[in-house]
């Protein structure tokens, strides 16, 4: 699995960090998304599924990577 965001469309609400604090974070300065782990253990793959759900704006996307 792989994950990416678009910080330029991030509204900064902050469930993605309520989900998986592992995985994201936000800016210090303007609460913008921050990826801290694109691709994520095996064990992470359903939260970071749950957090590009609960995203109001839609900036996350996760991608499914060859086993």
């Amino acid at each position: 699995m792989e994950i990416a965001v678009d910080e330029d469309r991030c509204v900064a609400a902050g469930h993605c960090v309520v989900a998986a604090p592992e995985i994201f974070d936000q800016r210090e300065e303007d609460g913008v998304v921050v990826l801290l782990d694109p691709r994520p253990s095996a064990a992470a793959h359903d939260i970071a599924h749950e957090a590009a759900l609960l995203c109001p704006a839609a900036v996350i996307r996760v991608v499914r990577t060859p086993s």
